[in-house]
């Protein structure tokens, strides 16, 4: 039995983002009148990727998982004994992904754990259950697989597209590495759970009905102007205090961390934690002009980008944080960054 002292370590991520970019022009050109066009929850990026027709969650995340098997062999994948996912959009409703995916992945892991309440922050959700389960001795390695495919399905449909929301999510995966090692170790993890904020975010749906129910009208978000009040308040403190207590408990001033990693739901949030935490821009990863919201996918792949083009080196202390939802869920994880073998 492993100690709750043992390191665990985020070994490395490696990410998928399909087809070619898509311009805010495609969405330009269906744009209607909306209420909502000019609240800053919805500025658009200039980019986006979108899933191709019959693409899969499972496809994503075996793509996504190239990049991993290149650097460190098809054994690291495939003799995890974790794996962990989440999907923003499940290919079934009735079971998650993570049977099909270690299968596509050639994998028999000991468990296989789908989460969904972790919503944006679902990948530092997965970091503290990877470091849990090995800590315990669970196993030796785990395998985090993340899949936001619904920027290309339930926001492109034909009568959502024209809304100002569709214009800003992308879709996009990625997996990840965690092992019993101290190459990398995972310094600390918060997550917050919300509960009362659960039912904030709902389906809009016209007319109405439930989603499981056949119908004629099209589902998107529900937004309303006093919803996005409320969630843009909620998103601009949970941040920053997750974040500020993983700091303290690892004795590192937030202004000191090298590099902050996060969800992108919009330009302000970002803005907004970068600047509550006192960071300069050179030391927060943004990719939204590039992605646009990346949901739960976010987190790994801007630290993909971010270890790609050298912005973080080995030694760095890199804190990743986000909040999900409508707020009914928040979460902090730092890593002492060990470099890419």
């Amino acid at each position: 039995m492993f100690s709750d002292k043992t390191p665990v370590s985020l070994i490395d991520v490696s990410t998928y983002l399909p087809g070619e970019p898509i311009s805010a022009e495609y969405y330009a050109q269906f744009a209607e009148t909306d209420e909502l066009r000019e609240n800053r929850m919805f500025r658009a990026p200039r980019y986006r990727h979108h899933v191709a027709a019959g693409e899969t969650a499972i496809d994503m995340v075996e793509r996504a998982a190239a990049g991993l098997i290149e650097r460190h062999g098809a054994d690291a994948v495939t003799g995890a004994d974790v794996l962990i996912t989440h999907t923003q959009l499940p290919d079934m409703p009735f079971y998650g992904g993570g049977g099909g995916m270690a299968h596509r992945l050639g994998m028999k892991p000991n468990w296989v754990i789908d989460l969904h309440n972790g919503g944006c922050a679902a990948f530092v959700l997965a970091l503290k259950l990877a470091r849990n389960l090995l800590s315990s001795g669970e196993g030796r390695s785990a395998v985090i697989a993340i899949a936001q495919n619904a920027a290309g399905t339930v926001f492109d449909q034909k009568t959502i597209r024209p809304k100002a929301q569709a214009a800003v999510p992308g879709d996009g995966a990625a997996v990840g590495l965690v092992t019993l090692s101290d190459a990398s170790p995972i310094l600390d993890v918060e997550c917050r759970t919300y509960g009362e904020y659960a039912g904030d975010m709902t389906l809009a749906i016209d007319p109405p009905r439930q989603w499981w129910q056949a119908g004629p009208g099209e589902a998107c978000i529900g937004f309303t102007e006093s919803k996005i009040t409320k969630v843009l308040a909620r998103g601009n403190r949970q941040v920053p205090e997750v974040s500020y207590a993983v700091c303290d408990r690892i004795g590192v001033a937030p202004k000191d961390i090298d590099l902050l990693v996060t969800n992108q739901p919009n330009r302000a949030f970002l803005r907004n934690w970068r600047d509550a935490l006192e960071l300069p821009p050179e030391r927060h990863v943004d990719t939204f002009d590039e992605c646009g919201n990346l949901f739960a996918a976010g987190i790994p792949v801007n630290f993909d980008r971010a270890v790609a083009g050298g912005r973080v080196k080995a030694g760095d202390t890199v804190l990743m944080a986000a909040f999900a939802h409508a707020g009914d869920f928040a979460g902090a994880a730092a890593v002492r960054w060990g470099g890419r073998s």
